[in-house]
């Protein structure tokens, strides 16, 4: 199905609801508006295959734009709005976008940006303009309603968050499929675990320029779904938002998990949760503690996932399974698990590796065939790697360790930050906790945590001496944290992934 074909048999039924401004968004608006702007980028000679960017907060707009290109047989990328000025004009000119569409709520960032890149063809902003831009709104008023002559299926080139270095553009194939012919992988799994239908109502608590929200909402919509959208995640707003609305499926990151579970009780059994019936979390390790505590709360309606933006694999639990293998991120679905050694070689169950993955869609980064040529199996049989460390249990299960690039290395034993995390976070003091490895001039690194605290008047040495031990208590002690400070905030990207580069290279430059 397409959002045109939806809108034609459901017109004036919620294609989007803002929760914070209560607007709501018909099929037949979201329809209209996306057709506008894409006869505006046809007009503007941009054709099947190129490229156009938008950087906007949560709002309505996001998902018109993203529909507009989606019709078009464009690529199209979603940036940040938290982003600098200098990660920005990187992205835009990197992805060779044609167009840039932005908010007034990044007009300092997207004005500098629109001066200086000739590159863009059409730049526009709703509601107020900054220089540079046209008015979003008259563009559309002047285009038609109606589709192009030829609609094609286009795809969304989205980038890494960044958190080993520069965001890299994941760039799938692009083939000239008729819009709506094929849906693609995505819907048809959301279609076959998730079964939605005309009466779902999809809850987005997340930045919809991240992979998973934009992607979801849009398969949600091509099934006739409605998307609840939050502008900004607040626990206790989720919970509103699911009574309110009546809320059948959503889709979280462990934080959210971890925020709600911090809730007092009586807030938490305030709310009527009894619409949801799939609560969907994925994009990091979820601690094994907070996942059983919320099966407790919302009943075995938790399913879990594990993929990344590159879409080279998929694979899929739900609690009945989960409380089988805790810990767990389930069985594949798309592609096929392969846990290497050092050597490139497979290993036995139980054994942890490199994770790569085979007969899964094939994908590239942008420019950078280094980058590319990085990710794929060094003995070339065709398998791609995320950069994740896992293993596999005897039952075919997929456990993640932590990812390659966040291993400590402390007198030559290997250690996997993520173990101390996740015991940490669930501590009643902690609000959010990073592990990472500093230089250490004897044994080369040593671990160390940095600690957000849930009331941060009660940060002290005593305090940290006893997190550590708490630690200690629970884990190996080569594995716990030598030393803890606190910070009032972490630095996580909106997604809930952890920005642990920006942690390292600062004490790093500290020693």
């Amino acid at each position: 199905m397409d959002l045109g074909t939806v809108a034609a048999r459901t017109p004036d039924k919620p294609a989007v609801i803002m929760t914070g401004s209560g607007r709501v968004v018909t099929f037949k608006e979201l329809d209209e508006a996306s057709n506008r702007l894409a006869q505006v980028f046809h007009a503007a000679g941009i054709r099947p295959g190129e490229h156009i960017a938008f950087m906007m907060e949560n709002r309505w707009e996001a998902l018109a734009v993203a529909w507009a290109a989606q019709r078009s047989g464009l690529y199209y990328t979603a940036v940040s709005n938290k982003l600098t000025l200098d990660e920005v004009t990187y992205i835009v000119e990197n992805c060779e976008a044609k167009a840039f569409i932005a908010s007034p709520a990044v007009a300092d960032v997207a004005a500098p940006i629109a001066a200086a890149n000739e590159n863009l063809l059409i730049k526009l902003m709703p509601e107020e303009q900054a220089p540079g831009f046209d008015s979003y709104e008259e563009a559309l008023a002047a285009a038609s309603p109606e589709p192009l002559a030829e609609q094609l299926e286009g795809v969304d080139m989205l980038y890494s968050s960044g958190t080993t270095g520069r965001p890299k553009g994941i760039k799938p194939k692009l083939d000239r499929i008729p819009f709506g012919e094929q849906p693609g992988i995505l819907t048809s799994l959301i279609q076959m675990l998730f079964a939605p239908d005309d009466d779902s109502l999809y809850l987005c608590p997340a930045p919809l320029y991240h992979a998973a929200p934009l992607r979801y909402s849009m398969s949600f919509q091509r099934l006739g779904s409605t998307v609840v959208v939050m502008e900004k995640f607040e626990p206790e707003d989720a919970l509103k938002a699911i009574e309110r609305y009546g809320v059948t499926h959503s889709q979280w990151v462990p934080t959210m998990f971890i925020r709600l579970l911090k809730l007092p009780e009586e807030v938490r059994k305030a709310y009527d949760l009894s619409s949801l019936k799939y609560a969907v979390h994925a994009a990091a390790p979820c601690p094994v503690p907070v996942k059983h505590q919320m099966i407790e709360w919302w009943g075995p309606i938790i399913h879990e996932y594990y993929s990344g933006t590159e879409g080279n694999v998929f694979t899929y639990t739900d609690s009945t399974s989960w409380l089988a293998h805790p810990g767990s991120v389930g069985k594949p679905i798309l592609g096929e698990v392969h846990v290497l050694g050092p050597d490139g070689e497979e290993v036995p169950a139980g054994e942890t590796g490199t994770l790569y993955f085979g007969n899964g869609p094939q994908f590239e980064y942008h420019g950078d065939p280094e980058k590319t040529k990085s990710a794929q199996d060094p003995l070339g049989r065709g398998w791609t790697t995320l950069g994740d460390i896992g293993h596999v249990d005897a039952d075919g299960f997929l456990y993640l360790t932590d990812r390659q690039s966040h291993m400590i290395i402390s007198g030559g034993v290997n250690i996997y930050p993520q173990e101390a995390e996740n015991l940490l976070a669930v501590h009643p003091k902690v609000a959010d906790v990073a592990v990472f490895g500093v230089p250490n001039p004897e044994m080369g690194e040593e671990v160390k945590a940095v600690v957000q605290l849930t009331d941060p008047s009660e940060a002290s040495d005593a305090l940290a001496a006893e997190l550590i031990a708490y630690c200690r208590d629970n884990l190996a002690h080569f594995k716990c944290p030598r030393s803890l400070d606190f910070r009032d905030e972490l630095p996580r990207h909106p997604t809930g992934k952890l920005l642990k580069r920006v942690l390292r290279d600062e004490y790093s430059q500290q020693s």
